[in-house]
């Protein structure tokens, strides 16, 4: 039983979190993680967080206990180099400049090295005896998610080309869901994203622009969507929402609407629903005009699928 027998009724029982600094050997590289998860008898999906530049494992706890305690074991990675360290060790005017020299190709291949030495570790502590998430995890069924920079992750894990047709994908990860996403930079967006069969969300906001690129629009942000085929595919785009309403760091709250929150839990669950349980409930809702009254979106907000 997961974690070691600890299970009280289901109306009562608790979200628990628990934190991991496991050590890449061949990196040197230490990759902290923060698990969410509610204990039970059977093992629970698994949803991966990369968080967005400057942030850490601690940032997005309303999406980690949210989706925890709707069946799903969070696991939140930070991912040095383009965390949090980058603002909090620089004074100033300096951090702006540091931030976006963090924004470089090494955080990038250390974030697509990230997520692999992190499934690699899930599959070692799901098996080990004594260890916290033995038995924990269905590891057939792995979501990816990320926000900006984690974004970015995110779909060079689902298999967005590169140049010289280069790819990061990961076979063991089954769904992704993009906050932020970006547009190709180094091909056409057609050619970078219109093989990817596997299940995609996106979400994006009319004021969604990037902190640190100025040719990093709403309208480029909509380039993923629209190059992706169709075939499980969905997109919410909220009028008037910026770059961190999607975020809960308390900067630039103002970006955010008080439905933001609650339509990112809701339709992010009711999406790994879909794809990470099977439930084909969930599917339908999700290619329908229903997510509109559920989430309670404003009549301005798009909800779209293909």
């Amino acid at each position: 039983m997961c974690l070691g027998g600890f299970l009280l009724a289901e109306e009562v029982t608790p979200t628990l979190t628990l934190r991991y600094e496991p050590v890449d050997a061949t990196r040197g590289r230490t990759v902290p993680v923060k698990v969410y998860l509610r204990p039970g008898k059977n093992p629970q999906p698994v949803v991966i967080f990369s968080h967005g530049l400057g942030g850490s494992r601690e940032n997005s706890p309303y999406l980690g206990e949210h989706w925890a305690a709707k069946g799903y074991v969070a696991v939140f990675v930070q991912h040095p180099g383009s965390d949090e360290s980058v603002w909090k060790e620089t004074e100033g005017a300096g951090r702006f400049a540091a931030l976006k020299a963090a924004a470089s190709l090494k955080s990038f291949a250390d974030r697509v090295g990230d997520i692999p030495f992190v499934l690699d570790r899930l599959e070692e502590w799901n098996a080990a005896e004594g260890h916290d998430l033995k038995g924990c995890l269905d590891l057939e069924h792995i979501g990816l998610c990320g926000h900006s920079f984690g974004a970015v992750t995110t779909q060079a894990m689902m298999g967005q080309r590169f140049r010289l047709d280069r790819s990061f994908a990961d076979p063991r990860l089954d769904a992704f869901f993009l906050m932020s996403p970006s547009a190709s930079r180094t091909i056409p967006s057609a050619e970078a994203f219109g093989h990817i069969a596997a299940p995609v969300l996106c979400m994006t906001g009319t004021k969604d622009g990037s902190p640190i690129r100025p040719d990093e629009t709403p309208e480029t942000r909509l380039e993923t969507y629209a190059s992706l085929p169709a075939e499980d595919k969905y997109q919410l785009v909220f009028e008037g929402g910026g770059h961190f309403a999607f975020s809960d760091t308390g900067f630039f709250d103002e970006q955010r609407q008080p439905h933001h929150h609650a339509a990112i839990q809701l339709l992010s669950t009711r999406f790994w629903d879909a794809y990470l349980k099977g439930d084909e409930a969930a599917k339908a809702w999700l290619r329908s005009e229903q997510p509109r009254a559920g989430a309670k979106l404003l009549e301005k907000d798009r909800w779209e699928w293909k």
